[in-house]
């Protein structure tokens, strides 16, 4: 094995120790010489710091432990670098949240108005570290956690040269949760999995070679959620007449209605019981004698990262050949979308990188139309956060299947991009 370093820029994130844990887990077949933890928040940093240096020596790994402001230091010569960041932290996203309730459209950190702010927050700082992995570590894997992860997926493959995956939690929670479908004694396990980061379905379930998906459906109305999102049962046949398994995001594309009014009635955003959830796990981390990721964690919403992230670097590193769920260029896969849109697809991994599985045919224009009309949006996002055009801006929000109305398209926008006149300077200029 060669010996591995490994960046991870938003070190300070509270989710570090989920992923550290991945890296304990497979401490057999990864040999991971140095960690370089990055962060601009230096107190969080050093905070979950502590902890996860805890870990790894509580399990006889001690590899160089660099904390840093310095994203060059970071990423130079690294091997993976991971992005797990939040521009404007919590309390950007609680605005994300809130302020488009005010023209009766949902708030959310990834879908919608919300998530277009994101964004636009986003996007530039990930470029930039593209931009340093280029100079820097040229031959470095770019493995992205960062929200919206499809959106910096689709920018930094089409506009830099850095190898570079996208990756999310969903697709292992929706698998997962898939499995108990499968007959006992089954030889062979295999899957359709269709959409976009966020707007995706489970539409085909082989066990040796059958499909049995389809048949289940009929009268099911539960599907699992995951503690960011509030589940809404699905109506009797619904699943059946969608022709698939939605992954937790496309609920607020069926439920519209009802998902804004559960905003409006909440006590608090989902942005504040992160914030109330953050304060006690940094408290928690601050204890000396914790040695292990809090189950208070698991609160949090990043269910299965460590999974969804080492597990990767595992099949890239040991070039494994297996199956994963990620965001990646179509390249054909998808035979409805263009070769150069970011997708989630079914990919074989392996030291070569990540290779789309085809889908076949595929004749679903009730998920086809809405993947066509979300990645229109996620171009003209793209565009508008690289260039500051705020025609681009308003167009995307137009073509938003959650939005649309010009009135509210043109309202949520101008209030959020002043909201966030920090972090946009190419509005601004």
């Amino acid at each position: 094995m060669r010996k591995l370093k490994i960046a991870v820029i938003g070190a300070g994130s509270t989710y570090s120790p989920e992923m550290i844990q991945g890296f304990i887990d497979r401490k057999e077949v990864l040999d991971v010489d140095s960690f370089y933890m990055m962060d601009i928040d230096r107190e969080k940093n050093e905070i979950v710091a502590g902890l996860t240096k805890r870990m790894l020596e509580a399990n006889d790994m001690h590899p160089k432990f660099v904390l840093t402001e310095d994203l060059g230091e970071a990423v130079s010569n690294a091997d993976y670098v991971l992005g797990q960041i939040r521009v404007g932290k919590l309390e950007a996203r609680i605005l994300d949240e809130k302020i488009p309730l005010k023209y009766g459209l949902l708030g959310q950190e990834t879908t919608g108005a919300g998530g277009f702010m994101n964004a636009l927050r986003t996007l530039p700082v990930i470029l930039n570290i593209a931009d340093t992995m280029e100079k820097l570590a040229p031959s470095a894997w770019f493995i992205n956690f960062s929200n919206p992860s499809g959106i910096m997926a689709d920018a930094v493959l089409n506009l830099t040269k850095i190898k570079m995956i996208g990756l999310c939690n969903v697709p292992t929670g929706i698998l997962r949760d898939a499995m108990p479908r499968v007959p006992k004694g089954t030889k062979t396990v295999d899957y359709d999995y269709v959409g976009l980061n966020h707007l995706a379905w489970l539409t085909g379930l082989y066990a040796d070679g059958r499909e049995i998906l389809q048949e289940q459906l009929g009268n099911e109305t539960e599907i699992s959620g995951m503690k960011n999102t509030p589940v809404i049962p699905y109506p009797p046949k619904m699943l059946q007449q969608i022709g698939g398994i939605p992954a937790n995001y496309p609920s607020y594309y069926y439920f519209r209605d009802e998902h804004i009014q559960k905003c409006r009635d909440a006590k608090l955003c989902r942005g504040e019981e992160c914030e109330q959830i953050e304060a006690q796990l940094l408290k928690m981390y601050k204890d000396v004698s914790l040695c292990g990721k809090p189950d208070l964690l698991n609160q949090r919403g990043g269910a299965y990262y460590s999974e969804a992230a080492v597990s990767l670097i595992e099949a890239l590193e040991n070039d494994k050949q297996e199956y994963h769920v990620v965001n990646v260029l179509n390249q054909g896969a998808f035979p409805f979308m263009a070769p150069d849109d970011a997708v989630e697809v079914k990919c074989v991994v392996g030291r070569d990188g990540a290779k789309p599985v085809p889908l076949g045919h595929f004749d679903n224009w009730h998920m086809i139309g809405l993947m066509q009309a979300v990645k229109a949006y996620e171009k003209l996002t793209i565009r508008a956060a690289v260039t500051g055009s705020y025609t681009d801006a308003l167009q995307a929000l137009l073509v938003h299947p959650l939005i649309g109305d010009y009135r509210k398209a043109k309202g949520v926008l101008d209030e959020m991009l002043e909201a966030n006149r920090a972090f946009l300077p190419r509005f601004f200029s």
